[in-house]
């Protein structure tokens, strides 16, 4: 069984080594009852895939191996505190508890910086600098009445 502190230590040296493999320096690894059950490194450039940071790629491996969306018996591992992106996946996952090394300042210094996101998140949907349009009459809430009317639905 593995402790917090190798753990950590763990996700720090797949951030090093991702540095060496050209995928950028973050590593996520995510633990149940103190097993390694997932891990990765960041891969946006080497996938060319925006999404895919190291804590969301080690939530789709987890979900894949426990065959469920759910991981609220899990922990994760991040080199560095996750951005708002990974962040939202970590509620979305039921992760309870996420430990981390660095902290976004440390990553802004170094170029990752997300304070714009968090800027934009506070921002009424006019003021941001992405324009939203809303199309209020195109169908999106019937979507919801089927969903909330299906028989079948795996609630999340």
């Amino acid at each position: 069984m593995n402790d917090d502190r190798s753990l950590l230590e763990h996700a720090i040296r797949l951030a090093a080594d991702g540095i060496n493999n050209g995928s950028g320096p973050f590593g996520a690894v995510i633990s149940k009852n103190g097993k390694i059950i997932s891990e990765s490194t960041n891969r946006v450039v080497l996938s060319h895939d925006p999404t895919a940071h190291a804590e969301i790629l080690a939530i789709r491996k987890a979900s894949a191996l426990l065959k469920s969306h759910d991981l609220s018996g899990c922990v994760i591992y991040t080199s560095c505190e996750p951005c708002p992106m990974c962040l939202g996946a970590i509620y979305w996952s039921g992760i309870k508890k996420v430990i981390y090394a660095a902290e976004s300042l440390d990553a802004a210094k170094s170029g990752f910086n997300d304070k714009t996101i968090y800027n934009e998140i506070n921002l009424n949907l006019q003021d941001r600098k992405i324009h939203f349009v809303h199309i209020s009459d195109a169908g999106g809430k019937e979507v919801f009445k089927k969903w909330d009317e299906f028989e079948g639905k795996i609630p999340y």
